[in-house]
């Protein structure tokens, strides 16, 4: 036989013999990495070696190993699991039995844990270890079984209470409170669904009383919270169409309270809430596609019934918002995207195409046109190739050029509404829009209406596609001349202030560059006085009131116009006023009057080679203004703050809204960030509410504005004391984002504030150094000890001589380099 024939012999042994011993190899080099706390790679390396090996002694200790592993990265189900493995190999691995029980003591199933810590205590009689955790054990599942028998008189009582037509009002109101309040609990709310919780609250809703159907909405959405197999039980039971016919409602209490249960079941459902509950194991939820997706459905449906109020309406579009684009774009699949084009968008033009005033108009608030036009942005954003635009774009096409009719002014009204709805999302959309053939003639002919609803829609339409942007040659040519012709003419108040606020957008189209006005000297200003005027005009109504504020959006970019305004002290409240109404559509032109006014946008570093080199080429060289100098920047920061400007933002921040955009937040988080920069002005700050509304944002909203929120929490930290700046829970929130700044990619004075702000955190309290510590933010902090900068060095070295007085952290830290025993009897992975 020749010999490529013969089956390959491995040098030293048999394939099986090497892969033996491959696998002790892969066991040791695991032990390493789990001595030096590594316990994901020794994690790594025991699966590994369980591929290779088929001894059971060996896969016995390699499972062992690996549950040691799941319960340091706190991964308790994978322990249980592996160490079950290892029990199924020898029934008497002491070990193993051990590490399930501690597994299933952080799952909650208490009765399981008991029963492998007596078999344990069996073995090894004398293990004081395991004494121990059978007494411990033992008195929680006693209290256990007491908390649950007394919740479920407590749950008897409370439905005996709220259906009882005779009980008195003090008594309901009381019960209905404790109900929300158990719902909110994973022991209450399993004992409140165990004991026909959902029959009962649902003959609550039936009651038709506003009070006990709204205790029964927000206990269901407590109920539903982190639930899937819960969740689904409820939507089965309630039914979709019925929480959308609550909704509908005009109760704006009731329409937020349903709008909440049904976030939680979608969240639920779709397994984005991540929060761990200890309760029993939920039961498995094969599919909830078909349940997401009829939702969807009913939410859609609700767009355009003339049955469902302005807030149902609002409150559909910010569950679609929330729900339907990816939250990041690494997420591959975008099927709920494509479903809602396929089946909705035409739906959501229809309210972006709604005209006040017209007799078709659905229900309204002054947020709706706003949300849609948002939902729109969103879906387009989230398209994934040029054919799923295109598809996009023929669907708007279609039903706008579907609207134009000779005979009907109201349908050619709605078409420009709605590509001035489109205009304020995804702009390059709206612009092809602008392309189409009897676009820009109709906008024209509508500014020559007599009909005011007419005017305001081509006025406003006009404004949105002004802008240097544009790709129509005709707004670009003849759009200031156009919007002077209707100021002169027009004798009504709300198109002469949106005609002065399309002037006004055309007019900032140089920036901050002093040197490129677009209008003659002081014709600048006067927009601006004019804008100043309107504003704190209270007779003329909110939402043309909101225009003079976006006017000011614009205008402000010039210097002498923002120095003027923070001036104004009552212009400046006036529009503080303005931002804490129920029209949140003014937010993101306040957040961007705030940002000029404190010139915390980001500026170009000007380099003086490349100016000389500019100027010897005879290219136009951006000027500062001498108003934009930081003398002048902390005296408007002074009267922004005198003003009252704090309590205006943390009002905006609380906004529960889609219109509260990312963007919206990273500007917020600019301004705040502006006004920290003074120590002497923290406490003012702090004082007003400012320490607890940066939290959101330094933990939601784009990359950019989370750092410069952080940033401006660690200028917080570093001087006051935690206790009044953030109260309560909320201190340990802060924790995080500071942590954040320890990086690398942060600048020096991030790093040194945030390790400031860490240092005050670290002396407060133990429970906060345990915070810390959880955060991994030791590591980061040992690097900066041994950094060349001084201060950099003294302020890591400071919060490490804090850190080390928790028992955990002295362990670990870089004094102590000692490796943690595993969890367990104490011993070595084996």
């Amino acid at each position: 036989m020749a010999w490529w024939l013969h089956p390959p012999r491995w040098e030293g042994g048999t394939e099986s013999e090497m892969a033996e011993a491959e696998a002790v190899q892969l066991k040791e080099e695991g032990n390493r990495h789990f001595q030096l706390q590594d316990y994901k790679a020794a994690a790594k390396s025991y699966s590994q070696a369980l591929k290779l090996t088929k001894d059971k002694a060996l896969l016995a200790t390699l499972y062992r190993n690996r549950a040691a592993c799941g319960l340091r990265t706190e991964s308790y189900v994978q322990a249980a699991s592996d160490a079950s493995r290892a029990i199924d190999i020898n029934s008497s691995d002491i070990k193993a039995l051990y590490r399930r029980c501690q597994a299933l003591e952080h799952l909650g199933k208490l009765d399981l844990a008991f029963k492998d810590v007596q078999r344990c205590v069996t073995l090894e009689p004398r293990n004081q270890s395991f004494q121990e955790t059978l007494r411990r054990l033992n008195t929680s599942i006693q209290e256990k079984l007491r908390v649950q028998f007394s919740t479920d008189s407590r749950v008897h009582k409370m439905f005996e209470i709220l259906l009882d037509e005779n009980s008195e009002a003090d008594k309901l109101e009381k019960a209905a409170n404790n109900l929300i309040v158990l719902g909110r609990e994973e022991a209450g709310a399993e004992r409140i669904f165990q004991n026909n919780g959902v029959a009962l609250l649902l003959q609550l809703v039936n009651t038709k009383r506003p009070e006990l159907v709204l205790a029964a909405v927000r206990t269901l959405s407590g109920m539903c919270s982190g639930h899937q197999a819960r969740a689904t039980a409820i939507l089965h039971a309630v039914r979709t169409e019925r929480l959308c016919s609550l909704m509908a409602l005009e109760d704006e209490e009731m329409s937020l309270a349903v709008c909440n249960l049904l976030q939680a079941i979608i969240e639920s459902l779709s397994g984005e809430d991540k929060r761990e509950h200890r309760g029993e194991e939920e039961a498995l939820v094969l599919d909830t596609k078909k349940d997401l997706k009829q939702i969807t459905s009913h939410l859609l449906d609700m767009l355009v019934s003339k049955k469902v109020s302005g807030q149902g309406r609002d409150q559909a579009l910010n569950l679609l918002n929330k729900n339907i684009p990816r939250k990041h774009l690494a997420i591959h699949d975008n099927s709920r995207t494509i479903y809602v084009v396929d089946n909705g968008l035409r739906k959501i033009l229809k309210v972006v195409g709604q005209v006040p005033g017209l007799p078709s108009c659905l229900p309204l608030t002054d947020n709706t046109l706003m949300l849609a036009s948002i939902l729109i942005n969103k879906l387009y954003d989230d398209l994934r190739c040029d054919p799923e635009r295109d598809h996009f774009r023929k669907i708007c096409e279609e039903y706008i050029t579907g609207k134009f009719d000779p005979q009907d002014m109201d349908k050619n009204v709605i078409a420009i509404q709605t590509v001035s709805g489109i205009l304020q999302g995804p702009f390059d959309l709206g612009n092809q829009l602008l392309g189409l053939k009897g676009v820009m003639e109709m906008m024209v002919a509508l500014c020559g209406s007599e009909r005011e609803a007419d005017q305001l829609v081509a006025v406003e339409a006009l404004i949105h596609a002004s802008t240097k942007l544009s790709r129509a040659t005709f707004i670009i040519t003849n759009g200031v001349s156009l919007l002077k012709e209707i100021y002169k003419t027009t004798k009504n108040e709300r198109i002469k202030i949106r005609t002065l606020v399309g002037l006004c957008k055309l007019g900032s189209a140089g920036g901050t560059d002093y040197s490129l006005r677009q209008f003659a000297e002081g014709s600048t200003e006067k927009l601006a006085k004019q804008c100043r005027k309107w504003l704190c005009n209270e007779s003329i109504d909110t939402r043309t009131r909101r225009w003079a504020a976006e006017g000011l959006a614009y205008l402000t970019l010039d210097a002498d116009v923002k120095d003027d305004f923070v001036q104004d002290i009552p212009a400046l409240q006036a529009m503080f006023e303005l931002a804490k109404t129920a029209d949140k559509t003014i937010l993101y032109s306040v957040a961007t009057t705030l940002v000029n006014c404190t010139n915390s946008y980001d500026v170009k570093e000007v380099i003086p080679e490349l100016v000389q080199l500019a100027k010897f080429s005879k290219q136009h060289v951006p000027e500062e203004h001498p108003k934009d100098k930081k003398d002048f920047i902390d005296m408007r920061v002074k009267r922004l703050l005198k003003a009252g400007v704090i309590s205006a933002l943390a009002c905006m921040v609380k906004a529960d809204s889609s219109i509260l955009t990312n963007q919206t937040k990273e500007l917020l988080a600019r301004v705040f960030l502006a006004l920290c920069d003074n120590p002497k002005d923290r406490g003012t700050i702090v004082a007003q509410g400012g320490g607890k509304a940066l939290i959101p944002l330094a933990l939601e909203g784009t990359d950019v504005g989370k750092v410069k929120a952080a940033h401006a929490l660690a200028k917080i930290a570093a001087v006051s004391n935690p206790d009044t700046a953030f109260p309560g829970e909320r201190v340990y929130e802060v924790v995080r984002p500071l942590v954040r700044l320890l990086d690398t990619q942060r600048d020096g004075i991030q790093n040194y504030e945030a390790l400031l702000g860490l240092t005050n955190l670290s002396g407060r309290s133990d429970k906060l150094r345990q915070k810390i510590f959880k955060e991994k933010a030791l590591p980061d902090i040992e690097n900066y000890m041994f950094e060349n900068h001084d201060q950099l060095r003294q302020a890591a070295t400071e919060c490490m001589c804090n850190m080390v007085l928790n028992k955990e952290a002295g362990q670990v830290g870089a004094f102590f380099s000692v490796p943690m025993p595993p969890i367990g009897t104490g011993e070595v992975p084996g």
